[in-house]
């Protein structure tokens, strides 16, 4: 008999249809029965050794809830008998909705029960409590998932434990993951936690990759990707990587329209085994990364969601350096200017934040210039190792790209079908904050804001506040300021200030757009009097008319 293994994750929904992703312990048939008498099923595809259904349900009404169980080969398996948690379920939106989203990045998996945890609670487990708690009250449209959603590069301890039992952890890469068997292990531990389990059961999903989805730093630069594929157990790893990903997180990103075109998708599905189908579309992702796409877009009502990969689209050469090669820009381009007037709100999800803090963004800047050699040989060196060592590597690593996004949010955001907002979405710097751009000319009319929110659940070292928060200051804006005259830096076309944080902590930031008006509120993970976690409300301010334009900010 069949069992499942991970899952469900309810992955994408509309007004009229949602896919289901499971894993599963053999080949079966995979159906979801749904309350109303909708549903659907499909049969597994294998992947080294791994069973997995992405289940279409069609049928749906706009607008309308229903819970839905899972079945294996006709055996009840979700949701189990002893379930502390109410019925999973899908709620398809309408068109006049408001549409709630939150969304954050960087996420270690929680300690099992009755241990500490030792960086604080779990931002998604205590959504789903509260959640769980009042199925009936507020809970996200959608949840998006900006990066770090495992650490293949940063293992737990029991995750070490069950590493050294199947290898030895004295060769390399030693207490990280090597290869797709031991990436499933990481989703295990981090997808079969009971909240979890349960949270993305209920609530739909998106997902990107960023940096520890495979390694840190991945991509930083031509010179990096060179010296990694110099190591021998490298290859195995980004493939394993990339195949992973490609089970785990991208199908459920696409819609069941992209999943029925998708050549990979047919041919893994109809082979017996399709492993070597997918490791050699992984082999060429790696060495031609200009052939496939991660990016995808989402439509939410009159919301828009479009979903940017700033790790594998790069061009690195220092001569032409990109956050997005040729194709992946002008897709982005095409994305967000498809019939603009149709929809009110513009989110561009990028992993990275676009808007930083003035010295760190000078910093990166300056450090670009260098590695392109135009201080010359000695400080080119200088610039790669110091790259390297801090991270330099967000759009402001990527003067042209900046520059070409400012652009095309400019673009976006002008005239008489301009969006009443453009809001850049963002993770990886293990806080949160809310910055807001002004053009030197030609700005939008669309309020324009980068919301960074990081992490759901990892730790924030105390040199990472301090940095961050100095890195708004005035003496920090000075100080990039030299550094941008030393690397003969160009004027970026658009300046910026914080308009709320820096806030730390395990926190999700949440999105309610109705209409023209959007209310963005900041919420951490604290523990509570009463022994349970709960999430906190830190900050709230209405982003869309004149009382928008002032962070309504509470106390940090």
């Amino acid at each position: 008999m069949a069992d499942l293994r991970v899952g469900p994750l309810l992955r994408y929904v509309d007004g009229s249809s949602a896919t289901v992703w499971v894993e599963t312990s053999r080949p079966c048939t995979a159906e979801v029965r749904c309350s109303d008498g909708t549903g659907g099923e499909t049969h597994t595809f294998q992947i080294a050794g791994h069973y997995y259904a992405l289940v279409p349900v069609g049928g749906l009404t706009p607008g309308t809830e229903r819970s839905y169980e899972v079945f294996l080969d006709g055996t009840h398996v979700w949701p189990p008998a002893d379930s502390p948690f109410p019925p999973s379920v899908m709620r398809t939106p309408s068109e006049d909705e408001a549409v709630r989203v939150a969304f954050g990045s960087c996420r270690w998996a929680a300690p099992p029960k009755g241990e500490k945890d030792p960086v604080g609670p779990d931002a998604l487990d205590t959504l789903a409590a509260r959640i769980a708690a009042d199925p009936d009250g507020e809970r996200p449209d959608a949840l998006l998932l900006l990066g770090d959603q495992v650490y293949a590069d940063e293992t737990s301890q029991a995750t070490r434990k069950w590493l050294a039992a199947r290898r030895d952890p004295s060769e390399p890469p030693g207490n990280q993951v090597a290869d797709y068997e031991e990436y499933t292990h990481l989703y295990y531990e981090s997808w079969l936690d009971p909240e979890v389990r349960w949270l993305l059961s209920t609530v739909p999903s998106c997902m990107i990759f960023d940096d520890h989805d495979v390694i840190d730093d991945w991509n930083t630069s031509a010179s990096w990707v060179e010296d990694m594929r110099a190591v021998p157990w490298w290859r195995e790893r980004v493939l394993s990587g990339l195949m992973s990903y490609w089970v785990y997180q991208h199908l459920g990103n696409l819609t069941p329209a992209e999943l029925a075109a998708d050549p990979l998708y047919a041919s893994v599905r109809e082979s017996p085994d399709g492993t070597d189908e997918l490791r050699a579309f992984t082999c060429r992702a790696d060495a031609e990364p200009a052939s496939v796409r991660w990016s995808y877009r989402r439509d939410f009502g009159r919301v828009r969601l479009v979903m940017v990969d700033s790790r594998a689209a790069r061009v690195l050469d220092e001569e032409s350096r990109s956050m997005l090669d040729a194709g992946e820009a002008e897709w982005l381009r095409d994305q967000v200017l498809d019939e603009r007037g149709s929809y009110d709100h513009l989110l561009i999800g990028t992993s990275l934040p676009w808007l930083l803090p003035h010295l760190v963004h000078d910093a990166e800047a300056w450090d670009a210039a260098l590695c392109r050699g135009d201080r010359g040989a000695r400080w080119a060196r200088f610039g790669e190792d110091l790259r390297r060592k801090a991270d330099l590597e967000h759009w402001a690593a990527f003067p042209t790209s900046f520059a070409a996004l400012a652009d095309l949010i400019a673009e976006v955001g002008s005239g008489p079908e301009a969006p009443a907002t453009v809001l850049v979405l963002s993770g990886d710097v293990h806080h949160a904050y809310v910055a807001e751009p002004k053009w030197h000319t030609g700005g939008p009319d669309a309020r324009v804001l980068q919301l960074t929110c990081s992490p759901v659940h990892n730790s924030v070292p105390s040199w990472i506040r301090f940095g961050f928060r100095f890195g708004w200051s005035a003496t920090a804006r000075a100080l990039g300021r030299r550094l941008a005259r030393h690397g003969r830096c160009e004027q970026p076309p658009v300046s910026w200030r914080h308009t709320g944080g820096p806030w730390f902590g395990n926190q999700l930031m949440t999105l309610t757009l109705h209409g023209r008006s959007a209310l963005l509120r900041l919420e951490q993970a604290r523990e509570s009097g009463a022994g349970r976690p709960r999430l906190v409300k830190v900050s709230e301010s209405e982003l869309t008319g004149e009382s928008g334009r002032e962070a309504s900010r509470l106390p940090r």
